[in-house]
This record gives C-alpha cells, sequence and structure tokens, in this order.
C-alpha cells in the first residue's frame, strides 16, 4: 500500500532516469512524473535503453511514459515535455512526495536542491562522470543538503555533462538501479538511506567508497529562490535551425563551431572552429559586422560561449538551439 500511495517525481528521462522509472514502475509506485524537454537522439541509445531506434525524433518524457505504462498499466504517470527553471520548478514538485535527480548539469542539481529544501522533500541524487558514480539522498528527515557537500555552483565554463565528456554505456544503469532502491527504501521506510553518505563508484574497478558529511544550518534555511542565479534559466540569446536559416539568406552571419577540432572534423555545419575553451581569447576573430552564430552538439557550450561574451566587446551574439547533432541523423 506504501508504494501505491507514493508519487515520486523524475527529473530527467536519460541514462539516469530510464531505469529509475523502469523499477519504479515495476514496483508499483502509484504516482510517477517524469520531466524532459529532450528528444531521443541515436547516440542517446547505447547508454538509455528505453528507448530503441523508432523512438529518434521523440520526446523522451513521452516515450518513456508509454513505454513505462505498457510495463505497468495499475499506475498513473504523468509526462513533463519542459525544462526545469526555477519558474515552473515549485510547481512540477508541489504534487510529489520524493525527488529523484536524474538531470546532467550542475545548474539544475543546485535548483533541485535549493527548492526541494523549501518544500521540504527529499531529493534522491545520482551523477556519473566517465567512469565514476554518485549516489546519495539529500534533505531526508532534516539531513544534510547536496550544497552541504558541494557548497557552491561551478562557474560556466567549468561545467560539463555526458553529452560533452562522455560516459561508459552500463554505468547509468548501475546508478539509476541504485536510485531507485533509495527511492523504495524511503518509500517502505525500510533498511538504511544514503542520507549524510556520498556513495562513489568506480566502474573500472568496481571499488566503492562512502564519503560521510553533516547538515550544516546555514544551507538548511533557504526561503526562496530568486536570490540565485542558475545557469539553467539562462536568458542567453538564441536562434531555432529555422529562423537560422532565414537570417543566413537576409544577413551577414558568422557561424561559430564552440566544439572540439576533432568534433569539427567529423560534421559541421560550416564557419570556423574555436572551442569553448578558446573563446574568451580568441575573440578578435569575430567580424563585428556579421551577427555571429554560435553552435555545438546540443546547444548546452553554444549558450555558454554566448553567456562568457555577454559583457565583452563583442555584440549580435546568438546561440543556436538544441546544436547540430540530430543533424546528423537525419
Amino acid at each position: 500500500m506504501k508504494l501505491k500511495t507514493a508519487k515520486v517525481l523524475i527529473i530527467g528521462a536519460g541514462g539516469l532516469g530510464c531505469p529509475v522509472l523502469q523499477y519504479l514502475a515495476a514496483a508499483g509506485v502509484g504516482h510517477i512524473g517524469v520531466v524532459d524537454h529532450d528528444k531521443v537522439e541515436a547516440s542517446n541509445l547505447q547508454r538509455q535503453i528505453l528507448y530503441t531506434i523508432t523512438d529518434i525524433g521523440k520526446y523522451k518524457a513521452t516515450v518513456a511514459k508509454e513505454k513505462a505504462s505498457t510495463l505497468n498499466p495499475f499506475i498513473r504517470i504523468e509526462a513533463y515535455v519542459t525544462n526545469v527553471t526555477s519558474e515552473n520548478v515549485l510547481s512540477l514538485i508541489e504534487p510529489y512526495d520524493i525527488v529523484v535527480d536524474g538531470s546532467d548539469n550542475f545548474a539544475t542539481r543546485y535548483l533541485l536542491n535549493d527548492v526541494c529544501v523549501i518544500m521540504n522533500k527529499p531529493l534522491v541524487f545520482g551523477s556519473i562522470f566517465k567512469f565514476e558514480g554518485q549516489v546519495s539522498v539529500f534533505n531526508y528527515q532534516d539531513g544534510p543538503t547536496y550544497r552541504c557537500i558541494f557548497p557552491e555552483i561551478p562557474a560556466p565554463d567549468e561545467m560539463s555533462n555526458c553529452a560533452v565528456i562522455g560516459v561508459v554505456a552500463t554505468l547509468p544503469g548501475i546508478i539509476g538501479t541504485l536510485q531507485a532502491n533509495e527511492v523504495i527504501k524511503i518509500i517502505i521506510g525500510i533498511g538504511e538511506v544514503l542520507s549524510g553518505r556520498l556513495l562513489v563508484i568506480n566502474a573500472l574497478n568496481m571499488q566503492t567508497q562512502y564519503f560521510d558529511f553533516e547538515a550544516l544550518d546555514k544551507n538548511k534555511s533557504i526561503d526562496h529562490l530568486s536570490i540565485y542565479k542558475y545557469v539553467c534559466d539562462s536568458k542567453a540569446s538564441s536562434i531555432s535551425l529555422e529562423e537560422l536559416q532565414e537570417l543566413l539568406q537576409t544577413e551577414k552571419v558568422q557561424l561559430v563551431d564552440v566544439r572540439e577540432p576533432e568534433e569539427h572534423a567529423a560534421f559541421n555545419i560550416g564557419g570556423i572552429n574555436i572551442p569553448l575553451s578558446q573563446i574568451a581569447s580568441d575573440n578578435r576573430l569575430f567580424d563585428s559586422d556579421h551577427t555571429i552564430v554560435f553552435y555545438c552538439a546540443s546547444g548546452i557550450r553554444s549558450k555558454k560561449a554566448v553567456e562568457l561574451l555577454t559583457n565583452s566587446d563583442v555584440k549580435n551574439i546568438l546561440s543556436l538551439q538544441d546544436g547540430v547533432r540530430h543533424l546528423q541523423t537525419l
């Protein structure tokens, strides 16, 4: 009965969110929400095994709901095709008892942490980086929060996600399954929940480590979100592919690929190649009388490039929404 009446919100329907959803649905969690604004891409399939090649181009949240519903048609699953922002996060989380962080960026993690502190909801955390995975539970029964172990959000140029740095394909399944395990323990009230402990797993040698940390009062007193600046709410100017095609017909446009040279060589849509790490120092290469459009694989690095140059002398800069990775599958 505890599982049937439980309400769990999963942020992200990617490598972590997929196994969490599958196991919670199979376990009979009565109400599950899935939040993701991305579409399935061919590059996702090796680590997000809920999806198949026929799902490419469809919204992850919608496909995930459909497939989990076939696994267990007796539970309620809701799909939210949206990004998580400080404007919508309160309304997204409010109906649920437990939040699962399956996001792939620091900005969303800090936003979820802070709103879970405000709303007094446990946050089941998972993270993957190359061959290493982490799991913990924050804000559980007045326990430590994410900020108690990671106090400050990194600078934009220090951030990356698994689409950028890569990850061994099996690791998201391992970590996501452990997250689902923590959710079930919380719901049923059994075992020892990973509160105040960070579990770190090395997939290369299968060694595990535990890092203990304590709650800090200053991190438990968050009462509103507007005092924080989240990169996931970035106001960086962006442009869609369709808008770019129109712009190319009417104005002078300089395309700048901010991916690494090997990515540019493998596939590009033209323009010059300046990796994100060199954007600030190589801005003399930009044409001042052109509209400059940055692009990358997914739109994340190009958005960071715009942010880095916001206060510089470079004007008329835009980021290509969703990047160019999906063009490689056309």
